[in-house]
């Protein structure tokens, strides 16, 4: 692929590649971040694609070789992979060839992070099913990584969330998780923002 080519490269269809690996593997993921706020909330573009998966140490070398595999110029470190698992973080894989990114984001040992994997929303995206974070937990994620890190960009995706996909919100759920997660204030002054704009 050309320097050019690769500028207009879609990233979905590094998506739904690792998907297919990840389904061949049977390893359960939900599809977050940018690439979420995309059906969620408002088309932006994104060249980093984030998965949070439900990863056990046993599949690692599997997902390494098989990411490999994908182009002849990528980046995965297996120690990486091992010590996300440990730590319950996050490791890379990278197309330098495509220039786009893929954050793995391990699945967290926590009612809300059970809670999101299980209420995973199933959309089509070029033709393959892929399975996405549903936007409500979308929403509390955003207002958790504006919280931690400060980023009014995560607040501009939330805005964009209520205003595409508002009416079907379920607001039992999300003021529920709000409060136990600590964002509840935020919540109510980004609610109260959409209540009040004309």
């Amino acid at each position: 692929m050309t320097p050019e080519e690769s500028k207009n490269y879609d990233p979905r269809h590094l998506l739904v590649s690792v998907v297919k690996i990840l389904e061949d593997l049977n390893i359960p993921y939900i599809v977050s971040g940018g690439m979420a706020v995309f059906v969620w909330g408002r088309p932006r573009f994104t060249a980093d694609v984030d998965i949070v998966v439900e990863l056990k140490k046993t599949q690692i070398n599997e997902l390494n070789l098989a990411l490999r595999k994908l182009g002849k110029n990528v980046y995965i470190d297996k120690e990486m992979m091992e010590d996300a698992l440990l730590r319950q973080g996050e490791f890379n894989f990278i197309d330098n060839d495509l220039g786009t990114k893929v954050d793995f984001w391990i699945l967290q040992n926590t009612k809300f992070d059970k809670s999101r994997l299980k209420r995973k929303i199933k959309k089509t995206i070029l033709g393959r099913s892929v399975f996405f974070t549903s936007p409500e937990d979308l929403i509390l994620m955003k207002l958790i990584w504006h919280k931690e890190s400060g980023s009014f960009l995560q607040l501009d995706d939330v805005k964009s969330i209520f205003k595409a996909s508002g009416k079907n919100l379920d607001m039992k759920y999300l003021n529920k998780w709000a409060v136990e997660l600590g964002v509840s204030d935020l919540l109510g002054t980004l609610l109260k923002e959409k209540k009040d704009r004309p």
